[in-house]
């Protein structure tokens, strides 16, 4: 019998599998697929330092209109798709205000501030460092009003000490020549890191958890069942037993805590990719956010990839790619992109709660079961830290932040 199984080979199950063998514990981790290949395969490759703003629902009423009609490239959605989400979206409504967004700020910056360190310390261990890059990310302004919108993120980054320029065309054409001269104003973040293959980070954690005497094995997590002294799982052609189990499944959580008698409120808000070669001797030097058109331009070694915003959809309904039609044409105007280098769009499901933190910590009523999962559109980037606080917590040590506001019981009426 092993110390534990981790459900989930994303980044956020690696991650706290990783962690655990760091601390002397016999892991399995389990996954359907290889390491790596389902949402953390396909996001930005950003591991953000001021994840302060939460995505939200607009007040303004004519961004609302644009929502309304399905018009928005940020944001596309499943008609018949809207009932089924319907309490978590009048949630989050009760949560786009400032008050949400200071609270939010507060409990996150818990994560943020590790978030960066804790991925260079396992990218080191991990031999992984290739992949890495300290160059910040930049926000694009395309005019006054959107400007004026972030001043809440720079209110926060100067109150919680992090790190920021602000740049008129001018200057981004400096550090960035082949954008096209469209923007109003630019924000740089430098203490923001990206990575070149967000799978290949994600791989590569796998290969030392495994190097450290860990276990990878093939398995469909609903097996998952309660023995006498732990829990069992079927994979790799066998039964796996463990005294104890972390359930880091992402958008497929539900899946095991629902039988459980846990019913979190979690949604998979889906995105796409698609990678394209640059024109001629152009080149991108930082991923770029487009703030207006909820899209992000990032170098990568496939080529640059072109990541959507928000879908609300059903997880497992038919890819509907029609934020990237939309975004193409914008995305072209704004960098000289070339030819397509996907034969098909990359579909992937972010775990999404909707107050748009984690759940990381003890499964309430269900002993032996650890949590760690609804990172929404940060699960790169906290991946690690989360890790590292899950390891704590099971190993009986005190973890390194206050995990109060992230444990499952504020779902439950705890």
């Amino acid at each position: 019998m092993s110390d534990v199984i981790v459900l989930g080979a994303g980044m956020v199950g690696v991650s706290a599998a990783l962690h655990l063998a760091m601390k002397g514990r016999s892991v399995v981790l389990v996954d359907r697929r290889e390491p790596g290949e389902e949402t953390s395969y396909g996001n930005t490759g950003i591991v953000e330092r001021e994840g302060y703003i939460p995505v939200t629902i607009p007040k303004d009423p004519r961004a609302l209109l644009r929502y309304a009609l399905n018009q928005a490239p940020e944001a596309n959605y499943h008609l018949s798709h809207l009932p089924k989400v319907a309490g978590w979206l009048m949630q989050l409504w009760s949560r786009s205000n400032t008050a949400g967004v200071e609270a939010y700020a507060a409990d996150n910056e818990l994560l943020c501030r590790h978030a960066v360190p804790e991925h260079r310390a396992l990218a080191a261990a991990a031999g992984a460092e290739r992949y890495f890059r300290q160059t910040g990310w930049i926000r694009l302004y395309r005019s006054p009003a959107s400007f004026a919108g972030a001043a809440k993120l720079f209110e926060l980054c100067d109150r919680y000490g992090v790190a920021y320029r602000v740049m008129d065309a001018d200057g981004l054409a400096e550090i960035e020549p082949h954008l096209a001269r469209i923007m109003h104003k630019a924000a740089i973040w430098p203490e923001t890191d990206s990575v070149s293959w967000p799978a290949g980070v994600t791989k590569a954690y796998a290969a030392r958890f495994q190097a450290l005497g860990g276990r990878f094995v093939h398995g469909d997590a609903r097996s998952l069942t309660r023995t006498a002294d732990g829990w069992s799982v079927v994979a790799g052609g066998e039964t796996v037993t463990a005294r104890e189990v972390v359930v880091a499944l992402g958008p497929w959580t539900g899946d095991i805590l629902a039988p459980l008698g846990l019913k979190f409120p979690l949604i998979a808000k889906r995105g796409y990719h698609m990678h394209f070669g640059a024109t001629g001797n152009a080149v991108l030097n930082h991923p770029i956010v487009d703030v207006e058109h909820g899209f992000c331009l990032t170098p990568m070694e496939k080529g640059i990839r072109l990541t959507t915003a928000v879908e609300f959809a059903d997880r497992d309904a038919p890819p509907t790619p029609r934020q990237l039609e939309q975004l193409k044409p914008i995305a072209r105007a704004l960098f000289p992109l070339a030819e397509e280098r996907d034969e098909t769009p990359w579909l992937g499901r972010r775990p999404a709660l909707p107050d748009s933190l984690p759940v990381i910590g003890r499964a309430p009523g269900v002993p032996g079961m650890w949590l760690d999962f609804g990172h929404g559109h940060l699960g790169f980037t906290q991946g690690p830290i989360s890790g590292r606080l899950i390891a704590e917590a099971m190993t009986g040590q005190t973890p390194l932040v206050d995990l109060r506001p992230f444990r499952a019981e504020r779902f439950f009426g705890g």
